[in-house]
């Protein structure tokens, strides 16, 4: 997330503009001077993250290249024979990646992307040539509605329509209400804007058939779908099974370098295959990419659910240790995560909540809040929690602890 609302995107990457343009800088000279306390909150966040003892989660993307590198040449030999030739075009490990994207979602085919951002727009693209209603229905929290500088609109020539709101997904009921024809619902499973919300397995299967009542086709925003396995209650393949066409990323769950998949009938795919050319996604070799997505399904995938059960864990603690700790008040959004993500909200200005997450990381190597923090009212600040395998270390009582010093630098008027 950003420490200032409405800057166009709430992933905390370290990409921020003019960060690292002079992180050796002296304080209060030359360049380091000329930057904002956001960007030094940034570089120092980045810090903190690199040093700290002890997070609930370290997210592959934020290591150096070497240790990228190291990892994946580590890991790729059980994922894919590497005395094979690399891909030219799609194909080599490119092609074994979609193979087993197919496999794991049940589909009869799947093909690689670049991006997520391209993967949608051209499924939804294809879906509106068959359909002959370029309107598609989507939450007003979905990502392309928020992330992608209309994208649909701008450069596919499709429609967004939005459908339902607050921190939920669509009901049935407001998809058969909606007010025009709509060729496509698009569900963004899970939600992430909204705390990374899903639908129980029957709302989900209600509102599908909503759709199709409707006569539309039904697209699957699945960047996370890895994750919603164990809410659901369900393997991949049959939460799959209830849409048309899923995208899938392959760095959003599973921690790969970067792409996406779409995923769905042969036919389908095939069309998607020649816009995506047309779009200028065939890209020569994407093997480290690939490689890296292959690992990711091997390692952390299978990983997923036991993450969210302990984020589950978490978030309880979050909760008791606010309580404890005499916060004048706290939000863990879901309560019970319905993946292995989920919100925290306090009543204070972003900047003074990360602040403090970041001094508590640097003055104890805990960090407890890995990610920006959010405007998301008049004095409400909002950060993204992840769990994943270093987050499995922590006990109930370990969170406590953390929360109570994390309070204690946090000023007590706000």
């Amino acid at each position: 997330m950003t420490e200032t609302a409405g800057q166009g995107t709430t992933q905390d990457t370290g990409q921020d503009a003019g960060q690292g343009t002079a992180q050796n800088a002296a304080p209060g000279t030359g360049q380091d001077a000329r930057k904002s306390t956001g960007e030094r909150l940034r570089e120092r966040r980045t810090a903190a993250r690199r040093q700290a003892r002890r997070a609930l989660s370290r997210a592959g993307w934020g290591g150096t290249l070497r240790d990228r590198l190291t990892h994946l040449m580590e890991a790729a030999p059980d994922a894919y024979d590497l005395d094979e030739p690399a891909d030219v075009y799609g194909d080599g490990v490119v092609a074994a990646l979609e193979e087993r994207v197919a496999t794991l979602l049940g589909t009869e085919a799947a093909a690689f992307f670049p991006t997520g951002t391209m993967a949608q727009q051209v499924a939804l693209r294809c879906w509106a040539g068959r359909t002959g209603n370029p309107a598609v229905a989507m939450h007003p929290l979905a990502h392309p509605e928020v992330h992608e500088r209309h994208a649909f609109s701008q450069v596919s020539g499709l429609r967004p329509v939005r459908v339902g709101g607050g921190h939920r997904l669509p009901t049935a009921a407001e998809i058969r209400d909606l007010a025009e024809p709509f060729g496509a619902l698009m569900l963004e499973l899970p939600l992430r804007d909204a705390g990374f919300v899903l639908p129980t397995w029957e709302e989900l299967t209600e509102v599908v058939e909503a759709a199709r009542e409707r006569d539309a086709v039904v697209h699957f925003d699945g960047a996370r779908l890895w994750e919603c396995t164990e809410h659901f209650g369900r393997p991949l393949e049959e939460i799959a099974a209830l849409a048309d066409s899923v995208y899938v990323s392959f760095y959003k769950s599973v921690g790969g370098f970067g792409g996406a998949a779409l995923a769905g009938p042969r036919t389908l795919v095939e069309e998607a295959r020649t816009w995506r050319h047309r779009y200028g996604g065939t890209v020569f070799q994407q093997f480290p990419t690939a490689l890296s997505a292959l690992v990711g399904l091997d390692r952390e995938l299978p990983r997923l659910p036991e993450y969210v059960r302990h984020a589950r864990v978490v978030a309880e603690a979050l909760r008791e240790g606010f309580a404890a700790a005499g916060a004048a008040w706290a939000r863990v959004h879901p309560e019970v995560p319905h993946t292995h993500e989920f919100q925290v909200w306090l009543p204070y200005a972003p900047e003074v909540a990360a602040e403090a997450a970041v001094r508590q990381a640097e003055e104890t190597s805990v960090l407890l809040f890995a990610n920006a923090w959010d405007a998301t009212g008049p004095g409400l600040a909002c950060t993204e929690v992840t769990v994943r395998a270093e987050g499995l270390e922590w006990t109930a009582a370990d969170v406590h602890a953390a929360v109570r010093d994390f309070v204690d630098r946090l000023p007590r008027t706000v």
